[in-house]
């Protein structure tokens, strides 16, 4: 899955080449996970109309960055592990206890360890933002400090 969200990701130079839409994402994608984890069919309803709508809002997200010419990198890795947070909840609320072991073991569990280091490290660098009086020690803590406030308020 975390391959489709590289597609939206797409260089100007990748233009030439079809890019598909949220929709055929969403759509390969429940495919693949109907087959994989042998879904009913009211469950692939559910998988697709999840990912058209989180594949939408992520584009979304990451477009706002784009034309806010963000460059960090960290910003675009926290907006996709937003999304993929939030698809992994509806999923375990989708799928029965079986499937979603099975999903977990092709290739989800490790990505949602992956999420949750880089959440643990992010918050292990801002440890030491504890007020706001803070944030002007150097400009390296200055700039942590806002990219804390700004993860808080995207979150919210």
């Amino acid at each position: 899955m975390l391959a489709l969200f590289a597609i939206v990701n797409a260089n100007a130079q990748d233009q030439e080449q079809k890019v598909p839409t949220p929709e055929e994402m969403a759509a390969k994608e429940a495919d693949r996970l109907a087959d994989l984890l042998k879904l009913e069919y009211w469950q692939v309803f559910y998988v697709d109309s999840t990912l058209q709508h989180d594949f939408a809002a992520y584009q979304e997200d990451i477009q706002k960055l784009q034309m806010s010419k963000v460059d960090n990198y960290d910003l675009y890795t926290l907006t996709r592990d937003k999304w993929m947070e939030q698809i992994d909840k509806t999923y375990k609320k989708i799928f029965t206890p079986g499937q979603w072991a099975a999903y977990l073991k092709s290739g989800a569990a490790k990505e949602q360890k992956a999420r949750e280091r880089r959440k643990a490290k992010s918050e292990k660098a801002t440890l030491h933002l504890v007020s706001e009086a803070d944030r002007s020690c150097c400009p390296v803590c200055h700039f942590r400090w806002n990219l804390l406030k700004f993860a808080v308020w995207y979150q919210e």
